[in-house]
């Protein structure tokens, strides 16, 4: 694989090309779904391919074909072709592309491998392995006429890379993922309530394989998970005001991945990313000045290997897809913004600053753009039912339901799956469609309490879009249950 990519650095550069980079890409996923005892859904998907980009003068070329093996000649057509695109683009470029050099400090240009520990490899397991624990969370979710579907899922994907680049980096990795979840839905007492375990849209997805699945335990949580359905169609409707709330740890990573992952995204602050999801309220000027929430806020940004797989995310990693390795770097420290998410070309465009690696592609005929990484909000020292009792009255929130930001990434909308009042500090009555809104620098400067490590999880997202073409893109964000004060609540 090596070697397709060096075919073509070695063509592109003979063709007056300033720097050429080459991804070979095999990517294979698979997805089942059990839906009310029969399996519904089933599919499987391999692809293969090779991306060749090319700097020529100041614009970049980008080509991409699916490969057989051995094919040099596709390898090297492309580098042509992307050539020959650079050069019919750099006369209609308003700015030139320029990009920050490497960090020689980080072992740049990148020359070795990286794999995601697997214990158990979700390819090599029978669909019959696969669907067992499906079908018997589906089941264990049934017992009630209340429950009118259930539904359990499963995915995994596996993306190996070669990348090599005319800087001399030569990287192979191996990224796997692998989710599941289940889903009970509610039709009674004239209301409709969902209630999903361990998250919502097709459960949750970590780096790893089949054993990721099994730490779920969704056959031990699939009766909770059934009642909890039944108990929100009876609730009432959660009440309009403005209140203390206290959010799970999946509520604060959706609010994380809106509100500070795109908006800090480099791409968009500089104006070169608008048509998805729009731009950012944050500026060039923000770093070390913008009070981005309270003494307790500090969020990083991590692409790297932990100690702990457990602690891994879904864009964890060796490079990224312009061979710039993985680190970890501050963007919000003690409730300053401290910096963004960055490529080299917009690295660049700060003042030649090395690129902290955000650039990403969805596969192999996709280019890379800005992409957000791991971004987690650091522990506090609470403990969850201390923080509950102190709370006094207020909401306690779980689940992700809906959510709505505007393209600026300030002003946002909310709802959680479940909602519980609290009344003297502990849980009185559960209720329906909890929605909390704000905008962004407010919401974080109202938080004043974030519980401990023992209580912090990494949560998968696989399908964040953003770009046109679109793009799919997966990371993870990690949190522990926080407090936020006098936050306004929609009625239900």
């Amino acid at each position: 694989m090596e070697v397709l990519a060096r075919e073509a650095i070695e063509r592109g550069l003979a063709l007056g090309a300033s720097y050429v980079d080459a991804r070979v890409e095999r990517i294979a996923s698979e997805s089942l779904v059990v839906r009310n005892d029969r399996l519904t859904e089933v599919a499987a998907r391999e692809e293969f391919g090779l991306a060749v980009r090319a700097w020529v003068d100041g614009a970049f070329g980008f080509a991409a074909a699916p490969l057989a093996l051995e094919d040099a000649a596709t390898a090297r057509a492309l580098a042509e072709r992307a050539v020959r695109l650079g050069r019919i683009l750099a006369p209609a470029r308003a700015r030139r592309a320029d990009w920050s050099a490497l960090d020689p400090t980080k072992g740049e240009p990148a020359v070795g491998e990286y794999t995601t520990p697997v214990a158990i490899d979700p390819f090599a397991l029978s669909d019959a392995e696969k669907l067992e624990p499906l079908r018997a969370a589906c089941a264990a979710l049934g017992g009630d006429a209340g429950v009118t579907a259930r539904e359990a899922t499963f995915a995994c994907r596996s993306r190996r890379q070669w990348f090599a680049s005319s800087e001399g980096a030569a990287f192979h990795q191996e990224l796997v993922r692998t989710g599941a979840g289940i889903a009970a839905t509610a039709a009674c007492h004239g209301e409709v309530a969902v209630r999903s375990w361990p998250a919502s849209y097709g459960g949750d997805h970590q780096p790893g394989g089949f054993e990721r699945v099994q730490e779920f335990e969704l056959l031990q949580h699939a009766p909770r998970v059934r009642d909890e359905a039944l108990a929100l169609a009876a609730a009432p409707t959660c009440a309009a005001g403005t209140r203390d709330i206290v959010l799970s740890s999946n509520l604060v990573m959706l609010v994380i991945h809106e509100t500070v992952g795109h908006a800090t995204e480099l791409d968009r602050v500089l104006g070169a990313e608008a048509d998805l999801a729009g731009h950012s309220f944050a500026d060039v000027d923000a770093r070390g000045v913008l009070v981005y929430g309270s003494p307790w806020v500090s969020l990083h940004a991590d692409s790297r290997a932990a100690a702990d797989p457990r602690e891994h995310g879904l864009d964890t990693r060796g490079i990224d897809d312009e061979g710039v390795r993985a680190e970890r770097w501050s963007l919000v420290h003690a409730g300053r913004f401290v910096d963004f998410q960055s490529s080299r070309e917009t690295a660049h465009a700060l003042g030649s600053r090395a690129s902290h690696g955000c650039a990403r592609a969805q596969s192999w005929y996709h280019p890379p753009i800005v992409r957000i990484t791991n971004v987690s909000l650091a522990p506090g020292a609470w403990d969850f039912d201390e923080l509950v009792r102190d709370t006094g009255d207020g909401l306690l929130l779980d689940g992700v339901k809906t959510w709505s930001i505007d393209e600026a990434r300030r002003n946002f909308q909310f709802t959680a799956e479940l909602g519980w009042e609290l009344v003297g500090g502990t849980k009185r009555r559960l209720v329906r469609t909890p929605t909390f809104t704000g905008d962004t620098l407010g919401f974080w400067r109202s938080c004043d309490a974030v519980c401990s490590p023992a209580h912090f999880r990494m949560w998968g997202i696989t399908n964040c879009g953003k770009g046109n073409p679109v793009q799919d893109g997966e990371m993870s964000h990690g949190a522990a249950p926080a407090r936020f004060r006098g936050v306004r609540i929609l009625a239900g």
